[in-house]
C-alpha cells in the first residue's frame, strides 16, 4: 500500500467544491442533530446508572454494554429536517447550532425530544429570517418613497404658497369684525408661482 493511495493524493482538489452552500448547511445541521442526539443518548444512559446505583447501592455499570446508537430519527422525520434545513442561509448556519446547543443544555432532554428541540430552533431561526427580509423589503420602499418625495420638493420650491394675501377670507377676519361668517366655501391658500 503506497501513501499516495493512503492520504488520496491523487484525487482532484476541486471535489469539495462541487456541494453547494445548500448541501453543506444541510449536512452540517444534521451532523449537530446526530451529535446532539448521541449525546443526549450518553446523558439519559449516566442517569440511568446513577438511579441504579441509588435504588440498589451497588454499581454494575462497568458490565453492561451499550450499543453505538440505538436510538434513531424516522427516516420521514429526517426528510422534513433536511428540507427546513434547505431553507437556512449559509450566514445563519453558525447562529442556528449555537441557539440549538443552548436550548439542549438549558432543557436537558430525553433523546426523543432532541428532534422536537431542532424543530423548535429551525421554525425560530426561519422566522427571523423572514421577519429580516420583509425589513428589508421595507426599507428599500422606503428608500424608493425618498426619491419619488424629491421630486415633490422641487415643486415646493418653484411655488410660493401666500396664506396672507388681502382677498382670501378666512374665519378670524369675520370674528375680529363681529358679523356672522357667510355661508360659503372657503378656499386653499394661493398658489403662485416665481421665475
Amino acid at each position: 500500500m503506497s501513501l499516495a493511495s493512503w492520504f488520496r493524493w491523487n484525487e482532484p482538489p476541486h471535489r469539495i467544491s462541487q456541494r453547494s452552500p445548500t448541501e453543506m448547511v444541510v449536512e452540517t445541521l444534521m451532523m449537530e442533530l446526530n451529535w446532539q442526539i448521541k449525546h443526549a443518548e450518553k446523558q439519559q444512559r449516566e442517569r440511568e446508572n446513577e438511579y441504579r446505583k441509588m435504588k440498589t447501592g451497588v454499581d454494575y455499570g462497568w458490565l453492561v454494554s451499550y450499543p453505538k446508537q440505538s436510538y434513531d430519527i424516522s427516516p420521514g422525520e429526517r426528510l422534513q429536517l433536511e428540507d427546513m434545513c434547505t431553507k437556512i442561509p449559509p450566514s445563519y448556519c453558525g447562529p442556528v447550532i449555537l441557539r440549538f446547543r443552548q436550548v439542549v443544555a438549558e432543557y436537558e432532554p430525553e433523546v426523543q425530544e432532541v428532534s422536537q428541540l431542532f424543530r423548535s430552533v429551525l421554525q425560530e431561526a426561519a422566522e427571523k429570517i423572514k421577519e429580516e427580509e420583509e425589513a428589508k423589503k421595507l426599507a428599500r420602499q422606503w428608500n424608493t418613497k425618498n426619491r419619488t418625495s424629491l421630486s415633490l420638493t422641487t415643486f415646493k420650491s418653484r411655488s410660493r404658497i401666500s396664506p396672507f394675501i388681502s382677498n382670501i377670507k378666512t374665519i378670524s377676519e369675520d370674528v375680529e369684525r363681529g358679523t356672522q361668517p357667510n355661508r360659503r366655501i372657503w378656499s386653499m391658500p394661493e398658489f403662485r408661482n416665481t421665475k
